[in-house]
């Protein structure tokens, strides 16, 4: 990405997004991010105020038989088990595209082998039939649903009678929302309804019924209001639980677009933004994993909070691990609050990447 002169605003944010050395480390157990080659125990702590967080990198190690690819994906379930989706790296002698790792981010399990290489988005959903995995393949034009040990509950292809492709391998899925349940009012009967965005094929959102019934398609390519271009992350809103929305990721339009449930165009949000990946939410923090390298915190009005970890584009994506730089992100992809309030995130580097952000603030 160009440089670009950073304004008044965007200079105070750096500036509090700066890593900050402390004098003690915190306890140690975790790997952590270094930053001194003699002692390598100071901790690197990003963010600004209550929103500070302590930069541990390579937070979870696979066993030898799994080597990450392109770590795109991340969850956690009710028992704080973490989730990593990944495309596999040659080296991997398994084919296992989700590995998944204790709180303590020791190894548990892995699955699901067929997305390998097209392995994107996922997404936990706790629902009253159990707990649930929907999984993107943006390779073969995929979206599953699983139990949170792999099995597949049921498979989706190409949308075709949306009527927007001529086969489907216009197809490429990239991330998917499912509408909560609990939420109040008229909201309650929407439980279960799910949002496919379709953000490597032909930048449509596609909306279906709980039952799986295709309800509605919308957006396709475009700047105007309403269009999208590579809508790549998609998520229910529900800060304001009285009226949620639907988000997405408009990440080649540089922006956020919302929606309402029925698709219909509500606002935008374009500051702070370079290229928008994803999203989670905790309590009135809405948090985006930027693949321009870094990781960004927004209020309830979608003001900026703070940028962690900023160093402005990706190029050492495709580099060695040992010129990564303590404390600063190459590709956030992915990204999610854990129970305590920690982050975790993804990136999209070669040899993969999962980082903690553990709150301090």
């Amino acid at each position: 990405m160009p440089f670009q002169p950073l304004s008044r605003r965007r200079a105070l944010s750096a500036i509090a997004a700066t890593p900050v050395l402390l004098a003690a480390p915190f306890a140690l157990g975790a790997p952590r991010a270094r930053t001194s080659p003699k002692s390598g125990l100071e901790p690197v702590i990003l963010g600004t105020g209550e929103h500070r967080y302590e930069c541990i990198h390579d937070c979870v190690t696979p066993p030898a038989n799994i080597a990450f690819g392109n770590t795109h994906g991340v969850c956690t379930d009710a028992s704080g088990h973490i989730y990593i989706k990944h495309t596999v790296h040659a080296s991997s002698s398994t084919p296992d595209a989700i590995a998944v790792f204790d709180p303590r981010g020791t190894f548990v399990r892995s699955f699901a082998p067929l997305h390998k290489g097209g392995a994107h988005g996922l997404h936990y959903s706790n629902e009253p039939g159990g707990e649930f995995l929907y999984l993107c393949d943006q390779a073969r034009g995929v979206v599953e649903k699983t139990t949170l040990t792999g099995e597949v509950v049921w498979s989706r292809g190409c949308p075709l009678q949306s009527g927007v492709y001529n086969n489907p391998g216009e197809y490429h899925p990239t991330n998917v929302a499912v509408v909560p349940w609990g939420l109040p009012g008229p909201a309650a009967s929407r439980a279960g309804e799910l949002y496919v965005a379709d953000g490597y094929g032909k930048s449509w959102i596609h909306h279906f019924s709980a039952k799986g019934d295709l309800l509605r398609t919308w957006g396709g390519p475009g700047k105007e209001r309403g269009q999208l271009s590579c809508p790549h992350g998609v998520r229910i809103d529900t800060r304001d639980p009285a009226t949620p929305l639907v988000v997405v990721a408009d990440r080649s339009n540089r922006r956020l677009q919302y929606f309402t449930l029925d698709g219909v165009h509500h606002s935008f949000v374009t500051d702070e933004l370079r290229a928008p990946c994803h999203f989670d939410t905790r309590g009135e923090v809405l948090l985006v994993p930027d693949l321009h390298a870094r990781v960004t915190l927004l209020d309830k009005s979608n003001r900026l909070i703070t940028h962690l970890g900023d160093d402005t584009d990706f190029r050492l994506r495709d580099k060695p691990r040992d010129q990564f730089i303590p404390g600063r992100f190459i590709a956030p992809h992915g990204a999610c609050f854990d129970a305590n309030g920690d982050i975790l995130v993804a990136e999209w580097v070669e040899v993969g990447r999962v980082t903690r952000l553990r709150r301090v603030g």
